[in-house]
């Protein structure tokens, strides 16, 4: 894993309307999403293979999840990666939008 000793840094870019999540200066992962009134819609998350099996991937989830605890959203997770570290992290399930959401 390149630039290991680096700390993880999520950035919003809403431009691509991705978070992005960096080591160092690499690009290590990312997460699509589309948003609507009081909701994101968390899409697709992508670790690049040079940083899978690292926590890359949950650091960017735990990232994106308490940036929308912080911003007063709820999520739709629609993207299985996060479904599931919901699962594991039930602590955030009250972030899941409603049906009528």
């Amino acid at each position: 894993m390149p630039e290991s000793n680096s700390a993880v840094r999520v950035v919003d870019n809403p431009d691509k309307r991705r978070y992005e999540t960096f080591i160092g200066d690499d690009l290590a992962g990312f997460l699509t999403y589309r948003t609507r009134p009081g909701v994101v819609v968390l899409v697709h998350t992508e670790v690049d293979p040079d940083f899978e099996g690292h926590g890359v991937g949950s650091q960017l989830a735990s990232a994106v999840l308490g940036e929308a605890r912080a911003q007063g959203l709820h999520i739709d997770p629609v993207c299985p990666f996060i479904v599931s570290y919901i699962r594991r992290h039930p602590e955030h399930a009250d972030l899941v939008a409603g049906p009528e959401a």
